[in-house]
């Protein structure tokens, strides 16, 4: 605690169960202030990663799908991850053949754009199926 005093620094306690306990003498501000530069560098350094969803039914019409697939086309441009799933109402569950045909080709069709990630599950209502964006060189 003397040499702390009398170089006008901190006395920081780094492992206090240790037998002798260990200390180190340092500018405990700086240190602090260092370590949240250290952070923030690594946020703005991380993305987050959105995710557009798009939704068909079993029986949507050609207009409609070209509508929708240019508009998942912009989304994986931007740099979006794509969430299409198709949402069965009443009894057109009888046609989840349809809606994994449909799937299978806007996926086909945004080749160029991302690659699937996980191709088309049903889970209840709704078959989904994910398209991640291609990396640009």
């Amino acid at each position: 605690m003397k040499l702390a005093d009398e170089f006008e620094l901190d006395l920081v306690e780094i492992s206090p169960n240790a037998d002798p306990p260990v200390c180190k003498i340092m500018d405990y501000k700086k240190f602090v202030y260092e370590q949240k530069k250290r952070e923030k560098v690594l946020k703005a350094k991380s993305t987050q990663v959105v995710i557009k969803e798009i939704r068909f039914g079993p029986q949507t019409d050609e207009h409609d799908y070209e509508f929708k697939r240019k508009n998942a086309e912009k989304f994986l441009k931007e740099g979006s991850k794509l969430k299409a799933f198709v949402f069965f109402k009443g009894r057109s569950i009888i046609y989840k053949d349809q809606g994994q045909i449909l799937l299978l080709r806007l996926a086909t069709d945004l080749e160029e754009f991302g690659k699937v990630e996980a191709m088309p599950v049903l889970e209840g209502k709704r078959m989904i199926m994910f398209i991640a964006p291609k990396k640009k060189k």
